[in-house]
């Protein structure tokens, strides 16, 4: 049995399944690490950007009652952020600005596997949506496909999903993100170098896939899940 059979959706993590885990942790991480200052003093009194600062000042105090000794807002905060690797809504959305920017002055240019472009072609000829769930912000996620060294690859992605829609580890982000594809989880595909995540899609319907890449952290009790090192085998 094909193992798109009865599937209308693919979703897609981006970390160590589309895109090589190194560039998101030594290049884009870096990147606004090297960036956030210049960025908000040049951007702090815009609307959008002064909606992030809000969002980090509220999980900036909850890390103070939590006793968790955060660094002074906003820069320094930030970056320790970036550091833990936090998925924050704030600091994701900021650093999809910060990106932005980079990715428009050409200093980055972003990287999926090669087998990545060929499997959107075949995967849409099919007539199947593909879509990418990342705890990334949404123009986080657009960015990276839109600026890629393969072209732009948005032209493929039917839809795009954050950390709004729910934490990756919940299986309720997963029944979410079918009702917005108006689809039944049966029918969406899950793929992700994560357990955790693939749990919780699990727990919602979805099919899933375990994304295996060079340089992926391994993962334990990875026999629960059918492994795939390429999209070719899709």
């Amino acid at each position: 049995m094909n193992v798109l059979d009865g599937l209308r959706a693919i979703l897609l993590d981006i970390e160590g399944t589309t895109t090589p885990i190194a560039f998101v942790h030594d290049v884009l991480f870096s990147y606004a690490r090297e960036h956030v200052r210049g960025f908000l003093r040049a951007n702090a009194d815009e609307e959008a950007v002064r909606a992030d600062i809000e969002l980090l000042h509220t999980e900036h105090a909850d890390d103070v009652s939590k006793g968790c000794n955060p660094p002074p807002l906003v820069a320094d905060y930030v970056e320790w952020l970036i550091a833990l690797d936090r998925k924050s809504t704030g600091l994701k959305s900021l650093q999809g600005k910060i990106w932005r920017q980079g990715y428009q002055e050409g200093s980055l240019k972003s990287q999926v596997f090669s087998d990545v472009p060929p499997a959107f072609e075949r995967w849409q000829a099919r007539g199947l949506s593909i879509d990418i769930f990342s705890s990334g912000s949404v123009l986080a996620q657009k960015l990276l496909f839109a600026h890629t060294e393969a072209g732009d690859l948005t032209g493929f992605i039917d839809r795009y999903f954050d950390t709004n829609v729910g934490k990756k580890g919940e299986a309720a982000s997963y029944r979410r993100i079918a009702e917005e594809l108006q689809l039944a989880p049966a029918e969406i595909l899950f793929i992700s170098d994560v357990i955790q995540e693939l749990d919780a899609a699990s727990e919602a319907g979805m099919k899933t896939l375990l994304s295996v890449r060079t340089g992926n952290v391994p993962e334990s009790n990875v026999k629960r899940y059918a492994e795939i090192r390429s999209f070719d085998q899709i």
